[in-house]
């Protein structure tokens, strides 16, 4: 199969020749993987405003829907489990009809059903709508992976991930802030959290489509030597094959690899930990508990340290994977994960005044969500290129599994003891569990 014939998407029929492509130097084949790469990062930074905004509606749903916390973590879970099952489909479906569709796509469909939700007037409608939503959102990560593994090579993978991650990180701090502008500032009600900050996302969807490019062929040009050599060397016979390939076929091929129920059960305890944080600490700095230690600034405007230490975490964790330990991916995730627990103890135990409570809040986010950008690394690393949707999507299958499966847990612990300050407990708890599971990775 030609280059340019491996579009990523499967097609019947006679095709028409392809285009000339056009030889690239290394500086042009750079300046246009760098495009694509921010192409994919511009898209994901608003994709957060989709899904993680649904802490800051909490208090507001309880005052007028009259839902109880162990209630709302329960449909907080229906949206992690639709997006666990919609990655397990979704990454396949991006290897064969391409990423580039497919993101746009989850980003149009998950702006209508957020504001559908808005619309819920009872414990059925929410969770019917914000379940279909997780559905919606799965669409975007895998397929952004996709492309971006189309056009960066295994050893620059920790690099361009690591940004992919931060962007991921970044866009918890967008719909952090714009969750507070709308219910703090602007002093509206919890429906309106459901309505505005996802126009973004709308805009980041459509731009994705113009912007990007599926692979290099699809750009019409052909990558330098310099860049090819560097490729993983496919099997001939395998690489004939691909076009005929099934999903069952890529499935079985995944997951008959110990390698990725290792990673996807470390990122499972790893994701549970991060939405623990993500969905509960609002909560928390909008509760008794941090009212008790003062402070005379807005508490939901602390939880934005959050997110923003997320975001530096993923960034530096995947720059530091390539360069300090040379492509092994289980070691700076290992290494992050037991300061994330420690991080998290701290929350929990010690005396914190406002700013140091900034501090504390910010490493405990770098240090918890930061193997994020190791863990996608992993998956083509593990699978190949060619299938590295739908690695993508399965190992995010167990991760949000695992984290949806914790979230009516911890509402209902909050319910039954009024103490919001446990989930830094639960979180330090994940987090070692994490890295018990990643020494058996080894990659």
């Amino acid at each position: 199969m030609s280059h340019a014939e491996n579009t990523g998407t499967d097609t019947k029929g006679p095709r028409t020749a392809p285009p000339a492509l056009e030889p690239l130097s290394e500086g042009k084949y750079n300046k246009l993987k760098w495009r694509m790469l921010l192409a994919a990062m511009f898209c994901y930074f608003f994709f957060y405003t989709g899904r993680q905004t649904f802490g800051f509606a909490i208090p507001g749903i309880q005052a007028d829907l009259g839902l109880s916390k162990a209630t709302l973590g329960g449909i907080s879970g229906i949206l992690l489990w639709s997006y666990a099952a919609g990655q397990m489909i979704n990454g396949n479906l991006a290897d064969k009809f391409g990423g580039r569709r497919m993101m746009t796509a989850g980003a149009i469909l998950s702006t209508v059903l957020n504001w559908c939700t808005s619309f819920s007037v009872g414990s059925r409608s929410l969770s019917f709508l914000w379940g279909a939503n997780g559905f919606a959102q799965s669409l975007g990560w895998p397929s952004g992976g996709r492309v971006i593994s189309n056009w960066w090579g295994p050893r620059e993978r920790g690099r361009s991930f690591g940004f992919y991650t931060f962007a991921a990180g970044m866009a918890s701090v967008l719909a952090f802030v714009t969750s507070t502008i709308v219910v703090d500032t602007l002093k509206l009600d919890w429906q309106w959290i459901f309505r505005v900050p996802v126009l973004l996302m709308l805009v980041g969807g459509i731009t994705f489509y113009f912007v990007a490019r599926e692979n290099p062929g699809q750009a019409g040009v052909v990558p330098p030597a310099s860049v090819t050599e560097a490729e993983e060397e496919d099997d001939p016979a395998d690489a004939a094959a691909f076009a005929g390939e099934s999903s069952f076929q890529r499935y079985k091929a995944v997951l008959r690899n110990p390698k990725i129920w290792s990673t996807g059960i470390a990122i499972g305890f790893q994701n549970t930990a991060r939405y623990g944080l993500l969905i509960w600490v609002p909560v928390y700095f909008l509760g008794e508990n941090w009212k008790k230690g003062g402070g005379g600034i807005s508490p939901l405007w602390i939880s934005v340290a959050l997110p923003v230490g997320m975001a530096v975490g993923a960034l530096t964790n995947g720059q530091i994977s390539d360069r300090l330990f040379g492509a092994r991916r289980d070691r700076p995730i290992i290494l992050f994960m037991i300061m994330g627990a420690v991080m998290s103890l701290t929350m929990y135990a010690a005396p914190l005044s406002v700013t140091t409570g900034i501090v504390v809040l910010f490493l405990t986010g770098f240090f918890v969500y930061g193997p994020q950008s190791s863990f996608w690394a992993l998956c083509p690393d593990i699978a190949g290129k060619r299938m590295a949707g739908t690695a993508t999507g399965a190992v995010n299958c167990f991760a949000y599994l695992f984290a949806g499966t914790a979230e009516p847990f911890i509402g209902g612990l909050m319910d039954s003891t009024g103490n919001t300050s446990l989930i830094f407990l639960f979180v330090a708890g994940c987090c070692g569990c994490s890295a018990l599971v990643a020494l058996t990775i080894r990659r």
